[in-house]
């Protein structure tokens, strides 16, 4: 039996990171409504306990659960850590006498409730006191049923409103003057506005050693001579050649060496996630995250695949340069000297990468009908795939804590 999951980001007014919306099922045909909510909430329940540990998914966020009444009625909520998990009341539950005990007692409990896709009910007040966010559907509902939703909870300051759906920046700032608190969409992984952003000198140094890395036979005297004009970059790559994940006995003198001991798929890595950062330093935490995962992720489909897992790290990691440098993908290809089957890949979609990508955000938005059929027409192990995305959700957090604590 094979465990399938994904999650959506939650950010703040900050665009800072949250929580995660926690989306399981039992396989990748399994989908709603093509299963019963409460096997749904069982089966996430399970996993959570069996298949993995939730800290892996959440990391220290927290993480939004869909709840039945069945479910919360079995005291599945007790299974899970307050601490970590919001109860998401599903909107398919009228609210009634047993559901508000049910609350009372949660609430009692310390667990933090949230109402999921509300529509609005003047009975729904009773249940005010209990609940702490409301999440409401940012493309279906009106501005005048928002506003009569945000007179409503006047009383109860407590109450935090989550806009749904939210897919353009544009739209994140409407949400912003509505007052809402947290926002769940893909708002945050494209361009906020059309412009041009100049590389700096080392990020362009950055570029030109991947696209140097990228080549089939890489030429380690130019790559020496790269690192050896930029003391920062040196001193970043002494620095992590020496670091204990390498378990050497020597310590390194030279760059030279030092690039040697890395390796061709070691260095790969270590230049894009610095290109990635210094790209990302003033954006949303979770972009960066985001591409660390994406680049993992493509790396074990790759790995799966038997096709060059350090080309599609690559493209996993550049797949949201976009909404990182704030302009289209196909203006940020020309800058970067890429190879040419990555940009293919990302301009274009076309090419096994540019499948390894559609693969990605399909398990990203958790359509697990469509991951299914792509996952058969490449051809790949169906029980492999789950593994490599939760392992790569896994190594992205750790790499964030490592950053964080550097």
């Amino acid at each position: 039996m094979y465990f399938y999951a994904a999650r959506q980001p939650i950010l703040d007014r900050d665009k800072k990171l949250f929580a995660y919306e926690l989306l399981f099922r039992d396989s990748l045909d399994n989908v709603f409504p093509d299963i019963d909510g409460d096997e749904a909430t069982s089966k996430m329940i399970e996993g959570s306990q069996f298949s993995f540990s939730i800290e892996d998914f959440l990391d220290d966020k927290l993480g939004f659960i869909n709840f039945t009444l069945d479910t919360i009625q079995k005291k599945y909520p007790a299974m899970l850590p307050k601490e970590q998990v919001v109860i998401e009341i599903l909107e398919t539950i009228q609210p009634g006498k047993r559901l508000l005990a049910e609350c009372q007692q949660l609430k009692k409990e310390g667990y933090t409730l949230a109402l999921d896709d509300y529509e609005h009910q003047s009975v729904w007040r009773h249940f005010y006191p209990f609940i702490d966010i409301i999440k409401i559907d940012f493309l279906t509902t009106s501005v005048d049923t928002i506003q009569t939703i945000k007179q409503a909870i006047t009383d109860y300051p407590h109450i935090k409103l989550l806009a749904e759906k939210v897919e353009t920046n544009q739209q994140f700032e409407i949400a912003l003057e509505l007052g809402f608190d947290y926002f769940q969409g893909f708002f945050f992984s494209k361009p906020e506005m059309m412009q041009t952003k100049a590389l700096s000198p080392a990020q362009m140094t950055l570029a030109e050693l991947l696209y140097e890395t990228s080549k089939p036979e890489i030429d380690l005297g130019s790559i020496t001579a790269i690192f050896e004009r930029d003391v920062s970059l040196s001193y970043k790559l002494l620095r992590y050649s020496n670091s204990a994940i390498f378990k050497r006995r020597t310590e390194v003198a030279t760059i030279k060496q030092a690039l040697v001991i890395l390796g061709q798929n070691e260095l790969k890595k270590f230049l894009s996630l610095l290109f990635t950062a210094q790209i990302s330093s003033d954006k949303p935490a979770e972009l960066m995250r985001l591409s660390m995962t994406r680049a993992k992720f493509a790396e074990g489909l790759a790995k799966l695949h038997g096709s060059d897992c350090s080309k599609a790290y690559l493209t996993g990691m550049m797949s949201l340069m976009d909404a990182l440098l704030d302009e289209s993908i196909e203006s940020v290809m020309q800058k970067l000297p890429l190879a040419k089957d990555i940009k293919e890949a990302l301009v274009a979609g076309e090419g096994v990468l540019a499948d390894y990508m559609q693969l990605m955000q399909l398990y990203e938005h958790a359509d697990w009908q469509q991951a299914s059929l792509l996952i058969k027409t490449l051809q790949l192990p169906a029980d492999k795939v789950p593994d490599a995305y939760h392992e790569a959700i896994y190594w992205a957090n750790e790499q964030m804590r490592v950053m964080g604590d550097s």
